[in-house]
């Protein structure tokens, strides 16, 4: 029986939950997440959860914040004038804006504070800093040969 490594395409069944047991995610009812292991495609703990399973198995890991979204990151906290907020945004403390960085990318950051002249964002992950827990189930692996030669699909 086949062992997930990288390079292979792998389909998996997952639901991701904080430590009190709250789902934050899961592919159940849905398609199988499908994606090559050891890309950087999902986060290092889920890819490294996966590696050595096989078709079928089961597995719950549990993972530190640096093995999924990273640690809080204080500078990823900034100020903006309260101006510069779309004044038909109900703002209120928890929601998420999307803003763009100076390079004009979109980013999503969530409100953390609201004053009378200014608002501060937080651009982390909305999961960093989180310990969380993966129920996975491997449901196919397609191993890299015979991924390398799948016809490419275009939308």
């Amino acid at each position: 029986m086949l062992e997930a490594k990288n390079g292979d395409v792998v389909k998996v069944h997952y639901t991701g939950k904080h430590t009190g047991g709250d789902i934050f995610d899961s592919s159940v009812g849905r398609e199988p997440l499908e994606f090559e292991l050891g890309r950087g495609m999902m986060i290092q703990g889920f890819e490294q959860g996966i590696l050595g399973m096989k078709t079928g198995e089961e597995k719950t890991i549990d993972l530190s914040p640096e093995q999924a979204y990273g640690e809080i990151n204080p500078e990823m906290h900034f100020t903006v004038s309260r101006q510069e907020i779309p004044t038909e945004i109900d703002l209120q403390i928890g929601i998420q804006l999307q803003a763009h960085t100076e390079a004009g990318q979109p980013i999503q950051v969530l409100v953390k504070e609201i004053h009378d002249n200014s608002i501060v964002l937080d651009a982390n992950h909305p999961l960093a800093g989180h310990k969380l827990t993966f129920n996975l189930t491997l449901i196919d692996i397609t191993p890299k040969d015979e991924a390398d030669k799948k016809p490419l699909l275009f939308d």
